[in-house]
């Protein structure tokens, strides 16, 4: 078994996945992923090493570092360090670990965070699933587990760390306004399992005692509103400008225009006048974990 460090590593089948896939239609990250590979390539040959020797020294398969250094899948962090022990670069392919970070997440993932990232505002009314910024990540992972046909677990793996980077929004300073309304529905449905779904609500306690965050319930028996077409979620930033989207309106894409965000907030705002109020909803939810 070969070493690194001196500490022996598991050599890994091609099922092993050292990296994730790309995102084809990110222009952008598919130029930094082949930057790396090139550079990987070119450190490795400098050092005569062949593919298949550096693939036993990492722990990977020959055919996997030729994926890696060809920019067909991106390296994870520990294969980097790996790779820039093993060939003795001193400390700059681990500093690509920066750039991966960069592009780790599918592109529509990076563009969502990067809006959160800025937003002094939000807005959100699900009635289907929790927000994401409201996940824990068992619940999270349990959640997209449900898709079928059922993802690989890489694909499971680099979703959920998309959804909980995302989640750096309640350490900004100064803190944005985060408003959710969920759907009775959504709080009642025991996913991942009796604990899984019991630590969710616990989260959701904790999060909705936040200073910035205010959580509301939306009774099963309030049918009376505007949110029967779906999602709602509106995003405000410091310049005053703002987008927000709805499944039933404007084909579900989102909009910019003054007239219809007015027509979105109109919507939002009947909905959090049903709902219950912020500690009525907090209420319930202790209600919820006291059944489970």
């Amino acid at each position: 078994m070969p070493k690194v460090g001196g500490e022996a590593v598991r050599l890994k089948s091609e099922a092993d996945e050292p990296g994730w896939e790309v995102d084809p239609d990110d222009e952008w990250g598919l130029a930094i992923v082949a930057t790396i590979g090139r550079q990987l390539k070119l450190r490795r040959e400098s050092v005569g090493m062949r593919a298949g020797k550096f693939g036993e020294a990492v722990g990977y398969g020959e055919d996997m570092i030729y994926e890696l250094e060809s920019g067909k899948r991106i390296p994870r962090p520990e294969f980097l360090d790996r790779a820039d022990e093993v060939l003795g670069a001193g400390g700059l392919l681990s500093a690509m670990k920066e750039d991966v970070e960069k592009v780790r997440y599918p592109k529509k993932v990076r563009d969502l965070a990067e809006m959160e990232a800025k937003a002094v505002e939000l807005l959100s009314y699900g009635n289907h699933n929790l927000h994401g910024l409201l996940q824990t990540k068992d619940y999270a992972w349990a959640l997209m587990g449900t898709r079928r046909p059922v993802p690989p677990e890489v694909d499971l793996e680099q979703a959920v760390a998309a959804r909980m980077a995302r989640k750096a929004i309640f350490d900004r300073s100064p803190a944005p306004e985060l408003s959710f309304v969920l759907e009775e529905t959504t709080l009642r449905r025991p996913v991942g399992g009796k604990m899984v779904w019991r630590t969710q609500l616990e989260h959701l306690l904790h999060v909705g005692q936040l200073r910035n965050v205010e959580i509301q319930v939306m009774p099963t028996d309030r049918w009376d509103h505007p949110g029967t077409g779906g999602r709602i979620q509106v995003l405000k930033f410091e310049d005053g400008t703002a987008v927000g989207r709805m499944d039933d309106e404007f084909n579900g894409r989102p909009v910019h225009d003054p007239r219809q965000l007015r027509i979105l907030e109109l919507r939002y705002g009947i909905i959090r006048a049903e709902a219950l109020t912020a500690r009525e909803s907090l209420a319930f939810v202790e209600t919820l974990v006291g059944e489970t």
